[in-house]
């Protein structure tokens, strides 16, 4: 299959990147990465999750990001929403576009989100019931879809019908989360081949973790199998819970890098990219995990 003519970036850094930082991120500091984001060029920026603050801190203030930042005609700015409660609060926010998840994984389900996966299954398609019934748009998300930290390697097939479930419920897109990063290119194919056999291929998007150093080569690998979505994080944000003191989300420098080299269209302007990253890696104080970053910084300052 040849590879995509235009790939579409889909950011969550300011949401899956920073609610794992260690400390929150306040409102002002949030407000103006997005707003970066977008003036380079991203047209989806994940922007918030309604969890409980409870269990993720980082993440309480999103009605007041949402209420702050100044939106781009353009520019999608969506938000997680776990639960009912969740997708209200985002509703009231004057969010458009939602996402609800589950996992690929029954022990992962159990430890994540307190259900089976056939719980959760229902639970997304209530959400999405009553997002859509709302005039929101509705995400899918398939976490640890090559491996999960408690059960092992997830056999592809079985991915299939979650996909298919979850786009018959509503979802317009499903990525599918190699949350471990645990994926090779091959696993990779293997995983967009069974999904493409329920859901059509412009319906799938890749959310690739560099936990082992594989997310450039597996998004290669999906793009090659036709995916022409891929959803990835500024400066590399976001660490990875199950593998202590590894990288986590795949850089979006990095993939727009390698986007440019092969010619596919994006839309993003590289160096406000790189300055986005550099802005909330500075305001947090910790390394940026972008490679490409980290040249063009270092050739700037020289």
């Amino acid at each position: 299959m040849s590879l995509p003519q235009r790939v579409k970036i889909f950011e969550v850094g300011p949401r899956d990147g920073l609610q794992n930082e260690p400390a929150p991120v306040d409102t002002a500091t949030k407000v103006e990465l997005i707003e970066q984001l977008a003036a380079a060029g991203v047209q989806a920026i994940e922007s918030g999750s309604f969890v409980s603050p409870k269990w993720v801190p980082q993440m309480a203030g999103s009605e007041a990001v949402f209420g702050t930042l100044t939106r781009q005609s353009g520019v999608t700015y969506s938000a997680l929403t776990p639960n009912m409660r969740g997708l209200e609060r985002a509703i009231s926010a004057g969010v458009t576009e939602v996402a609800v998840f589950i996992a690929a994984s029954e022990a992962f389900s159990q430890k994540n989100t307190n259900c089976s996966i056939a719980e959760g299954l229902a639970r997304a398609a209530e959400l999405t019931k009553v997002a859509r019934a709302e005039g929101l748009d509705v995400r899918g998300y398939i976490s640890v879809v090559a491996g999960c930290p408690y059960q092992g390697a997830i056999e592809p097939a079985t991915l299939a019908p979650l996909s298919k479930a979850l786009l018959d419920m509503g979802c317009y897109e499903i990525s599918l989360g190699d949350s471990t990063g645990v994926a090779t290119p091959g696993q990779t194919k293997a995983i967009v081949d069974a999904v493409a056999s329920a859901i059509p291929i412009n319906k799938v998007a890749m959310h690739c973790h560099n936990t082992y150093g594989q997310a450039l080569a597996n998004i290669y690998a999906a793009l090659e199998m036709g995916v022409a979505v891929i959803d990835s994080s500024v400066a590399g944000l976001g660490g990875c819970p199950y593998a202590p003191g590894a990288t986590g989300n795949v850089a979006t420098e990095d993939v727009v890098y390698m986007l440019n080299g092969m010619g596919i269209e994006h839309g993003i302007d590289l160096e406000k990219l790189v300055q986005a990253g550099d802005y909330i890696i500075t305001q947090l104080g910790r390394q940026n995990d972008s490679g490409v970053a980290r040249a063009m910084l270092a050739k700037t300052n020289n």
